[in-house]
């Protein structure tokens, strides 16, 4: 029960209100007073009888004018539609105290961090935003300030606002904290005057498989080491996308990530974008800086490093030796601080053993080594992956994200993927564009089908030398007759082959239930 009591500015006009409310033991949950002559009063619901008895002794007071019942107190009124407000802000905002905790989340931001009200209420910004530095942020001159923040995989660009309030001496004092999250799409409409800070590495990596967790974690610790990297992997892992993490994550990240395709380029046309050309060369007047020149105190990524010819592998072996190199038609040497990250989809030590690939810039180029695993044998990635590029198509192609099928990722896992995460963030921005109603299907996938033995025939990677085809293979069949056998012992019975033989197997694989 709240109350509404318009009155004259009399002293100890409240003091009587209060003796009636303690007459009639009503407690008092709340008091606001106006300084227009109006006193709210908060109290528990009365009987009829009592409240039409309290209503007429406030009446009978000196200097009360009037008194009403109403819904809200003003300052409930005043949170329920601020909360309200910030409730139906497509944005996700947060509201941070002095301590870096969480305080008030809308419904966007809960959406966004998939969390309940409860869950999120109390949390540090640390722990939900690892970018963010907010006791670093406090200590400093504290300012208007965005950066770029990766959820769940997506980009996003958050703003972070002091609120201060003044004292009664109008001074202004900090009282708490604004963050506002945007999509990294939506960046022209901040103020360019902010600054924006980018300290992202691996944060676009989604995954929970052990084999993911591991190559993460080996990752962030080669990025720091100033020295040749070499990261191996099929066609669509993400080599790229890992170089460039490795690239942020390093003390160079500040500095140019260039890139450059090692396959099906001509050594002339390699040569000049690698090391540029002299003035007057190839008919320029001008010359031309290579890619090694342009990235100075950065990183160049050799896509493909594999598919080099001869003639350039020599030219790079030089340029790792002591970081030097000529132009094409120039005498004099250029010295550069570059770090060389390569790619490849072929094992470069049978290259350099059947003499493909120069044994000398095998062993230059292997000091540290990545291994990305091919999607199919971390199928318990594919659910996280599914939800980043459904999250992502979704609101590019501006509809509601669809539900998905209950058996659309068991579906999923048991396809081999021979074009891994490329091939599935294809696939299902495709899907979408398929999408007819709430649910999204296996059949908008468009799957090789799969007999009724089990064959995946369709579906085999024929990448790589024969052992690599026959493991894959191998590690599919497995996978598939698993889920209808599933113990070692059971399996090992279904093929005639012994138990010990099968556990190993399927721990090689990293094979497990469903």
């Amino acid at each position: 029960m709240r109350l509404e009591v318009t009155c004259e500015d009399r002293l100890g006009l409240t003091r009587e209100l209060l003796d009636i409310l303690a007459s009639k033991n009503i407690d008092l949950r709340g008091i606001e007073i106006d300084v227009v002559g109006i006193i709210y009063l908060n109290c528990p619901d009365i009987d009829f009888d009592t409240f039409s008895g309290l209503m007429a002794e406030i009446r009978r007071i000196s200097g009360v004018k009037d008194v009403r019942k109403i819904p809200f107190m003003p300052m409930e009124r005043h949170n329920t539609e601020l909360i309200s407000l910030l409730n139906n802000l497509p944005d996700p905002v947060l509201a941070i105290d002095l301590k870096g905790q969480v305080d008030m989340a809308n419904h966007a931001a809960l959406s966004l961090l998939n969390l309940e009200h409860s869950e999120i209420l109390g949390q540090q910004v640390s722990a939900l935003i690892p970018m963010f530095n907010f006791s670093k942020w406090v200590e400093g001159p504290i300012t208007r300030q965005r950066e770029n923040i990766v959820i769940n995989g997506l980009d996003y660009i958050a703003e972070f606002m002091p609120v201060y309030i003044s004292s009664e001496t109008s001074e202004s004092i900090l009282a708490s904290t604004v963050m506002i999250i945007r999509s990294a799409e939506q960046k022209n409409v901040f103020d360019d005057a902010l600054p924006q800070h980018n300290s992202l590495g691996f944060d676009h990596f989604v995954g929970v498989s052990n084999r993911h967790k591991s190559l993460i974690s080996q990752a962030k610790k080669l990025a720091f080491l100033d020295r040749p990297l070499l990261i191996q992997g099929e066609t669509g892992t993400g080599k790229e996308m890992l170089a460039r993490a490795c690239h942020n994550r390093s003390e160079r990240g500040a500095n140019p990530f260039l890139v450059l395709s090692c396959a099906s380029m001509p050594d002339d046309v390699a040569e000049t974008e690698l090391f540029g050309h002299a003035p007057g060369s190839f008919n320029h007047q001008q010359g031309k800086k290579g890619i090694f020149e342009q990235a100075d105190g950065g990183t160049v990524f050799l896509d493909e490093i594999g598919e080099m010819s001869p003639h350039l592998q020599i030219k790079l072996l030089r340029f790792l030796q002591d970081g030097t190199f000529r132009r094409v038609g120039e005498e004099h040497e250029i010295h550069v601080d570059v770090r060389v990250i390569a790619s490849t989809r072929h094992n470069l030590a049978e290259l350099a053993e059947s003499k493909s690939f120069r044994e000398d810039l095998f062993y230059r180029l292997n000091v540290l080594t990545l291994s990305i695993p091919p999607l199919r044998e971390r199928a318990n990635d594919i659910a996280p992956l599914l939800e980043l590029f459904i999250a992502k198509y979704s609101k590019q192609l501006g509809i509601r994200k669809p539900e998905l099928a209950d058996d659309l990722v068991d579906q999923l896992s048991n396809y081999s993927w021979p074009g891994n995460m490329r091939q599935l963030d294809n696939m299902v921005l495709r899907a979408l564009t398929e999408l007819e109603g709430q649910y999204l299907s296996a059949e908008l996938f468009h799957l090789p089908q799969v007999d009724n033995n089990g064959a995946v025939g369709q579906s085999i990677n024929l990448d790589g030398p024969l052992d690599d085809i026959m493991k894959n293979y191998e590690s599919q069949v497995l996978e598939r007759l698993y889920q209808s056998f599933p113990s070692s012992r059971k399996l090992a019975k279904r093929l005639n082959v012994s138990h010990t033989s099968i556990a190993n197997k399927l721990r090689e694989y990293g094979i497990r239930k469903k």
